[in-house]
């Protein structure tokens, strides 16, 4: 079976397991080539351990008894995606407003600043520029976007 088909699979099962928990929602799937499943879960009020160890622990049986991978020979981890990991999804976004972000887009140029707002095409950024710290306001299309990670302020 195809990675896609397997990853597909296992978001089945995935949203089965949170369909009682509406705040957490399923970021990435990521199969190594030694079959070492990476599930990445996150919450709108951010995911507790407890709650990640429950799903891992209610995962793994459905993919063994699945049969996903030969003589299921494979390993899960199940996380939240790390500060270091990049924003993927709408639900991400809308949970960092009003956070620090910095935005790489396809070109290449690099834009910091406060998210103020998100929506399904479009992030809205608010940017202090200079010494005068102007503040502009950017409204960024998400097919302009190369990655999106929340910066840490001390």
């Amino acid at each position: 079976m195809a990675n896609e088909q397997v990853i597909a699979r296992i978001r089945e099962f995935l949203d089965a397991l949170l369909a009682d928990k509406p705040e957490y929602f399923v970021v990435e799937i990521k199969i190594k080539p030694t079959n070492n499943v990476k599930v990445y879960v996150d919450a709108d009020s951010g995911a507790s351990i407890s709650n990640l160890v429950s799903l891992n622990r209610q995962l793994y049986p459905q993919l063994e008894a699945a049969g996903l991978f030969p003589d299921n020979d494979f390993s899960l981890e199940v996380s939240s995606p790390g500060l270091d990991e990049p924003l993927k999804t709408h639900r991400q976004f809308v949970k960092n407003v009003g956070r620090k972000v910095e935005v790489t887009l396809l070109d290449g140029t690099v834009k910091e600043g406060k998210l103020t707002a998100a929506t399904e095409s479009e992030l809205t950024l608010e940017e202090t520029i200079g010494k005068k710290k102007e503040i502009r306001i950017s409204n960024i299309n998400l097919t302009e976007i190369k990655h999106t990670k929340v910066c840490i302020v001390f």
